[in-house]
Formats: C-alpha cells, structure tokens, sequence
C-alpha cells in the first residue's frame, strides 16, 4: 500500500513537444544537436551554470541570433497544462505524501510561471510537500543520488512510494532501489489514471 508519490512534472503535468525545441533553432540556424550542447543541457539543468552562460555558449552554436530568439526556442517544448490535471492533485494531495521531481532549467521553470501565471503556479506547488527541481539541487535523473537524496531527506519508504515518470531510464533506476514505479506512456495514458491501477 502506497502512502507517498514523487512524480515527473514533464509530459506528467504539463504537455511538451520535445521536437519543438530543435525544430526552431533549426530554423534559425543550428545544424546538428551535438555532445557538446547535451553536456551544456545537462550543466544548466544541474545548475552549474546559469542562464546566460547557457544561452552565450549555445549562441556559438547559432551565430548572429540575439539570446532572446535561442531562449524562445528553447521554451518552444512547453504547452498546456490542462485544469483537470490540477484538479486531480488537489484530491491525491488530501491522500498522499506528494513530492515533484524534475529535471528541469530556471529558463523553463520561470516560462512555465509565466505561461500559466501566479495563482495557477501557486495552487500546483502547494499540492506538494516540497518541489525538486534539478537545478536548484545539483542533481539529476536518472542518478540514484537525486532519489537517495529525497528518500533519506523525508524519511521515505521506498516500497510505500510510487515514482511516476514517462521516461524509461529513470524509473528503472527507481525501481532497482526499491520503489514502486509507474512508466507514463505519453499519449497511452493520462496521470489522472493513477488510482485506476493497484499499486
């Protein structure tokens, strides 16, 4: 029996295009996604570097294109984020133990505040008992120190949580330290499905 639920945010709450991203900067000039750009993604959403280092190493990428039309293509993956979603975490947050668990940037967090505004923002993350974003701590998913980290910091027992994420690798990583684990399949299944499965 599940008391706690650390969930995914991407693609869990709030729909993305994950082409979106690298069809714009395609349009404004990147050729290739390459190592050095997926390292560069991985420092920023582990906060080691900050947005403008961010946008000035990929703008070497993209020549001639001012910081603002790269930050518009970057915050391209983000779209809606439907009311009924909302809706259902309010009800769970009456149940369960909730926590948030995202890799994520400040770039993406500060568009999403924005798009959906305050009151909206406010009313999700107060569904959870505390908010990880990637950034914020250093770490990242699928490394098990980013779920040690919240297991130990809230006295969690794995076999009672259920980590819910769309991505494969890191609920297997979840899975391999104990947790209950449910893998989103985007456009298959919906979050607010939850208590239609036993867990």
């Amino acid at each position: 029996m599940i008391d706690t639920i650390i969930f995914d945010f991407g693609n869990v709450f709030i729909n993305l295009s994950q082409e979106a991203p690298f069809d714009h900067m395609r349009k404004i000039g990147l050729t290739c996604w390459n190592e050095d750009l997926d390292s560069l993604n991985k420092r920023y959403e582990k906060g080691k570097i900050d947005e403008l280092q961010f946008f000035k190493a990929f703008q070497r990428y993209i020549p001639n294109r001012e910081l603002d039309e790269i930050r518009e293509a970057w915050n391209s993956i983000l779209l809606d984020f439907p009311l009924y979603r909302l809706e259902f975490l309010q009800k769970l947050a009456t149940k369960y133990r909730l926590f948030l668990l995202s890799n994520t940037d400040k770039t993406h967090i500060d568009k999403f505040e924005h798009k959906v505004g305050m009151t909206f923002s406010r009313d999700f993350y107060q569904c959870f008992e505390k908010v990880y974003f990637s950034y914020e701590i250093g770490l990242r998913k699928p490394d098990p120190e980013i779920f040690n980290y919240i297991i130990n910091r809230h006295n969690l027992d794995p076999q009672r949580t259920l980590f819910v994420d769309d991505n494969r690798h890191n609920t297997e990583v979840a899975a391999n330290l104990g947790l209950q684990v449910w893998n989103l399949e985007v456009g298959k299944e919906d979050v607010v499905d939850l208590l239609d499965k036993n867990w």
